[in-house]
């Protein structure tokens, strides 16, 4: 009885056996023919991959390799295109001084843009979130002094708040030749007694004047030094201050400071900053983030620049003003909660140059606010040169990337051979059922028997 069942399987199995090896081998060749990766073949777009291998083990044996995890970054973008007709805007305003015409003019310049391998993450906090809101709260100061008559100084006041910047200062760069070679009237051309950049000033209990040619004493230059150091050496002396001198190289493609745009203009200019060095990560880095600046410092040095350039405005010095008056105490004094505020609108949005457009509303909101204390407040707008640009900015720069977990490539030949080996040992059982039945059939009996 057994025999007969045993007979009878053995002629089903043969008769399915064509259709069983379609069924089996299939998956098998599929796998082998496919040009594609089983991972790549699931989704119908093209994709930046990175494999990184995690090597069980020590030594790179073929087992390893084949079994090791790879991880797949897939994109759902496009390719990305050049954006050939992008303004880099820049916004201006001013406090005329009191007298003639050619009163001399003091520039306070900071570039509000950020940077940082992803725009979209780039927040710009301390550089130059931190250079901006000094300058608001510049212009906020000395307008309440501009407007009486017994304190409306003999200095026309410049206020710039420039793009580009971490693009080499193109927006700096393009203002001032439209200021200097395109127009007739402009107070950078009649007397300019020095420009002072605002960079990197919201933390740290250093400060660094940053120059390309030391001051010359005598000059209006050298008394603003002269100022801050002893402003600094009489009410903050847990501030350590120094002058700090670079040379313009011009070799190099990309410029240090801001005030080196104005330098090669031959107009006397200076930054200050924390940093001493400019090739500082932190500058162009998503890390600066709002909690890198301390609102304290932020307004420590917001009075330490104000008391030094009112000292110079109106030469407290030279009229015998003690070294330890300070100036804006009581309603004159910095508000802390007023910088925290603009801290709070620059770091709530991402300052890219090639994200603000000329219609954002972050452009709105700062010619607003400047307007409040400023006259004359203007946008400038720059464009890339189409023949030879000097910056070029993408779209496509928001993607989602999705993460697979996969395995190499060789994984899916050792696949494949393990499939053909089943497959083998399973046709070769079929083909000597018989045989394979008698020896089982042999196996079976024996311990009957004993």
């Amino acid at each position: 009885m057994l025999e007969e069942a045993g007979a009878v399987l053995e002629q089903l199995l043969r008769a399915a056996c064509p259709a069983l090896g379609f069924v089996l081998f299939l998956p098998a060749v599929l796998l082998l023919v496919s040009p594609l990766p089983v991972c790549e073949a699931a989704h119908e777009f093209t994709v930046y991959r990175m494999q990184q291998y995690e090597l069980q083990g020590q030594g790179y044996v073929l087992l390893h390799t084949a079994t090791a995890n790879g991880f797949q970054m897939v994109t759902s973008g496009g390719q990305s295109k050049a954006v050939t007709d992008w303004q880099v805007t820049s916004v201006e305003g001013r406090l005329a001084g009191l007298g003639a015409e050619d009163i001399p003019t003091i520039v306070l310049v900071a570039h509000y843009d950020s940077f940082g391998v992803a725009p979209w993450l780039s927040y710009g906090a301390d550089s130059n979130g931190s250079g901006v809101s000094i300058l608001l709260e510049l212009a906020r100061l000395f307008s309440r002094l501009y407007t009486y008559k017994r304190t409306h100084a003999g200095y026309n006041l410049l206020f710039f708040a420039s793009g580009g910047g971490k693009f080499n200062y193109q927006g700096t760069k393009r203002w001032l030749e439209d200021n200097l070679d395109h127009t007739d009237s402009s107070l950078l051309q009649d007397n300019v007694a020095f420009v002072l950049c605002l960079d990197t000033l919201g933390q740290g209990d250093t400060l660094h004047l940053h120059v390309s040619k030391p001051p010359k004493e005598g000059t209006l230059q050298h008394t603003f030094l002269k100022e801050l150091e002893m402003v600094v050496a009489n009410q903050f002396p847990e501030v350590t201050f120094s002058m700090v001198h670079k040379k313009i190289n011009l070799a190099e493609d990309l410029l240090a400071w801001e005030h080196e745009r104005f330098a090669i203009r031959r107009l006397p200019a200076f930054t200050m900053s924390h940093l001493k060095s400019p090739k500082e990560g932190l500058r162009n880095s998503i890390m600066d983030d709002r909690s890198r600046v301390n609102i304290s410092v932020l307004t420590r040095n917001t009075r330490i620049i104000a008391e030094a350039l009112t000292r110079v405005i109106y030469n407290l010095t030279g009229k015998g003003a003690p070294e330890q008056l300070q100036i804006f105490t009581e309603q004159m004094k910095i508000q802390q909660e007023q910088l925290d505020s603009v801290m709070h609108w620059l770091t709530s949005q991402p300052r890219a140059a090639q994200l603000v457009d000329k219609d954002s509303t972050f452009f709105n909101t700062l010619e607003y606010y400047m307007s409040r204390y400023l006259k004359d407040v203007k946008l400038h707008h720059v464009k890339a040169d189409k023949r030879d640009p000097e910056f070029v900015f993408y779209d496509q720069l928001k993607q989602t990337m999705n993460a697979y977990r996969v395995k190499p490539a060789v994984f899916d030949l050792l696949l494949a051979l393990c499939i053909a080996a089943y497959l083998g040992v399973t046709y070769l059982a079929v083909q000597n059922f018989g045989l394979l039945y008698k020896s089982v059939q042999r196996l079976s009996i024996r311990p009957k028997q004993q």
